[in-house]
């Protein structure tokens, strides 16, 4: 994006994280399940499954966002594919509609890399066939909330920062039995132990949230995957709930990112 990125990239990258929070509201191995279940295992198995899932390879993944301000809830949609060996995905995310019941907004289709997040049908001034390219260790929440769908990798990463969790019991999600448990992450912690790929983005969010601490639900299948994750998160006086599902391991992904030529290097207009 050349110097004229460099120039604007502030521009963008604040345009970007605080316009789409602000449609969201309506502008208004080791990681295998220990057979018992026991609370003393519970962080093992929750630290560890980032790594269950880089063994597994890929799946598919439906997210969803529940955005609370001032009296305000919105959640905001997401389904698409990540491939966790490669750290990368693409996904669909739906905007909600908007206070007048109207239907504005066109799905936003997101790339989801090592560092970066690239979104088509952005708006606010972005050519239709223009992709936008964001640096996510320069957003203040690493990217975990600003795309309105959760990179599902960052989200596993986050659990190794956990240092206290427990077995809450055996429940089904998506007809696949799994042990639920419940704990609280520490993004500074889950910073200093990600993997390269993630480091920058969680270094910027324990910077950026008010909050250092995630509660979270993780629930794990016996092979030590996550199949679905609910963390909680405090952003500029709105809760925000984000659910990942993950389903179809090994199924195949192609992302492509974008070429040089594609991505717009403008500055985007806020709303």
């Amino acid at each position: 994006m050349g110097q004229q990125q460099r120039r604007t990239g502030g521009a963008v990258l604040t345009a970007a994280a605080v316009s789409l929070m602000a449609v969201a509201t309506g502008c208004s191995g080791g990681g295998a399940v220990a057979d018992d279940g026991r609370a003393a295992d519970a962080v093992d198995v929750v630290r560890e499954s980032a790594d269950a899932l880089a063994r597994a390879g890929t799946s598919k993944a439906r997210t969803s966002m529940e955005m609370a301000s001032g009296g305000t809830r919105v959640t905001i949609r997401g389904q698409g594919s990540y491939d966790f060996r490669r750290q990368v995905g693409r996904f669909v995310v739906v905007l909600p509609k908007d206070p007048a019941g109207d239907d504005e907004h066109r799905p936003i289709t997101e790339l989801m890399a090592s560092g970066a997040l690239y979104m088509k049908n952005r708006g606010a001034g972005v050519p239709a066939d223009k992709w936008v390219r964001i640096d996510t260790a320069a957003l203040s929440d690493g990217n975990l909330v600003t795309g309105g769908a959760t990179d599902p990798l960052a989200a596993a990463e986050l659990l190794r920062g956990v240092h206290k969790a427990s077995y809450v019991g055996e429940t089904t999600v998506a007809g696949v039995k799994v042990r639920h448990y419940r704990g609280v992450a520490d993004l500074p912690s889950a910073a200093k132990s990600a993997s390269e790929g993630q480091r920058p983005a969680l270094r910027a969010a324990a910077k950026g949230f008010s909050k250092g601490r995630v509660p979270f639900d993780a629930y794990v299948d016996e092979e030590g995957r996550l199949r679905k994750l609910r963390q909680q998160f405090s952003v500029a006086n709105a809760a925000v709930a984000s659910t990942t599902l993950l389903f179809d391991f090994g199924v195949r992904v192609d992302v492509r990112l974008p070429a040089s030529e594609d991505i717009f290097a403008g500055k985007i207009a806020e709303k």
